[in-house]
């Protein structure tokens, strides 16, 4: 037995490398026979070339095309199917509301149209809209709307951390419920971990709760693809979406060593609505327990007062094509003036690279401000090689010096806007769960232009002097982590 031992352990010192070449070459072809786009075909490439054994790890963890996706496939498929039979009956009020934009929105109506063709979402007026800026502002708003539900209260979330503040709304929601207000709780497993922790709680105390696509090691391959959205819906009449998650982080109360910048938005008006249906969608998608979105979760009448027409941009890894990027497109590509964008991480597609440039170009005045300092040295460097043919055709960047941007909107002309969970970056794209409020809202928007004034002020403005200055370690840096940038 020894000898033979001995022989298998020589043979495989010898020819060793005879199976992992066959395996590197096997895996290579599987993913050039796919298709992908080339540049994230050639990343992929590299990772499993240049880091021998961690690089197919990687790969088989977060690279493959799992069946999971088909799934989400199918699941868009019936969305938009059931989205095409849920609004029959509003077609020619959706389509007199797309006449009525016309006037007041140009061309910049064709976003609106866009979602309305491909049966995303659908234009709806007269609502009312409030900015939120940063957690101090959300929150006491947030837990007032909670404090004053009657019939039903829904959250989705990424990140709800188990700090004071989460602990506090998590016992405000217990209580509601006992009150007899039905409680829907989902919840990103990935972004929340410890939220497992409080599933027996909740769940005793009448909550529905579910975790979305529970990591385990079985299924650690998918855990590639997370909910990345941020929304909560009280009564149907109010909701709250943007960049903020449930954590005392988010608050700028003295507490943190980091300063948090960060957008939300307060709907009220008919178009709760939207967000009521996708949850709705999202919520049975997870196998939570049925419910049928009757008309008591419609508040018609609410915010009919309001000016603000509200549509959404959504997309997640199983839409036929990135809405939420598409919809970008086509505002930068409409957009006369300006175009002002915050954004964590800027890890752009090619298409949204080049709009910015041709928009800065054509006399547009493209401004954007990111972070000086990242929470990710790889995405900081990554997104650093993306500025340059930016600064060339005269797109004004800015590094965020005060804290972390976090927020991730955009403002088009000073008529439309973006806020909501959408990062400028492939990830946002096309990997994770996104949605985004698109507003017209000529108040909303002025309010976005100040601020985004403000955030100018505790920023570095950057151009190609500085740029050329960076050390050549550093610039060099920043072109090998961009070969990461379509796996980031």
């Amino acid at each position: 037995m020894s000898e033979l031992l001995k022989l298998v352990i020589d043979f495989t010192r010898e020819w060793y490398w005879v199976p992992l070449a066959l395996i590197y070459t096997g895996v290579i072809i599987t993913i050039l026979i796919e298709n992908r786009d080339p540049t994230k075909t050639l990343a992929w490439i590299l990772v499993i070339v240049f880091l021998p054994g961690l690089g197919l790890f990687i790969y088989f963890f977060f690279g493959r095309r799992f069946k999971k996706k088909k799934v989400f496939r199918q699941k868009n498929q019936g969305e938009h199917q059931v989205f095409f039979d849920r609004w029959q009956k509003q077609r020619p009020q959706l389509e007199e509301n797309l006449k009525r934009l016309d006037t007041s929105l140009g061309d910049l109506t064709n976003i609106y149209r866009f979602l309305y063709n491909e049966n995303v979402s659908a234009p709806i007026m007269n609502n009312r809209v409030k900015l939120l800026t940063n957690g101090d502002e959300m929150f006491p708003e947030m837990i007032k709307s909670i404090k004053d539900a009657k019939h039903h209260i829904h959250f989705e979330y990424y990140i709800f951390e188990t700090d004071e503040l989460g602990r506090y709304i998590i016992d405000l929601l217990i209580e509601k419920a006992r009150e007899g207000v039905e409680v829907r709780f989902l919840v990103d497993d990935f972004g929340s971990p410890k939220m497992k922790k409080e599933e027996k709680l909740m769940e005793e105390a009448g909550i529905g709760f579910i975790r979305f696509l529970p990591v385990r090691f079985t299924s650690i391959s998918d855990s590639n693809f997370r909910n990345h959205r941020k929304v909560a819906i009280i009564d149907g009449s109010t909701a709250f979406i943007g960049g903020i998650n449930v954590s005392g982080r988010y608050v700028n109360d003295g507490k943190n060593l980091l300063y948090w910048r960060d957008t939300a938005i307060k709907i009220q008006g008919q178009s709760v609505f939207l967000l009521q249906f996708q949850f709705w969608l999202t919520w049975h998608f997870s196998i939570g327990i049925p419910y049928e979105l009757t008309e008591k979760y419609m508040y018609l009448d609410a915010g009919s007062e309001g000016e603000a027409t509200v549509s959404f941009a959504l997309s997640d890894p199983g839409s036929p094509s990135p809405y939420n990027m598409e919809a970008i497109l086509i505002a930068i590509s409409r957009a006369s003036k300006s175009v002002q964008i915050c954004t964590p991480y800027f890890i752009p597609s090619e298409q949204i690279s080049t709009a910015l440039q041709v928009a800065a170009a054509s006399g547009i005045k493209v401004e954007l401000i990111m972070p000086m300092h990242p929470d990710s040295y790889i995405v900081r460097h990554a997104s650093f090689s993306f500025l340059k043919p930016l600064l060339k055709r005269g797109v004004d960047v800015y590094l965020y010096k005060k804290g972390f941007m976090h927020a991730k909107t955009i403002c088009i002309d000073g008529k439309l806007a973006f806020i909501g969970t959408v990062n400028m970056d492939i990830r946002s794209f096309y990997i994770n769960f996104e949605i985004a409020a698109v507003i017209h809202d000529r108040k909303l928007c002025v309010e976005m232009q100040k601020q985004f004034e403000i955030d100018k002020k505790d920023s570095r403005h950057i151009d190609m002097k500085y740029w050329k200055s960076r050390p050549v370690l550093k610039r060099g840096l920043d072109s090998v982590c961009r070969l990461l940038a379509p796996l980031l």
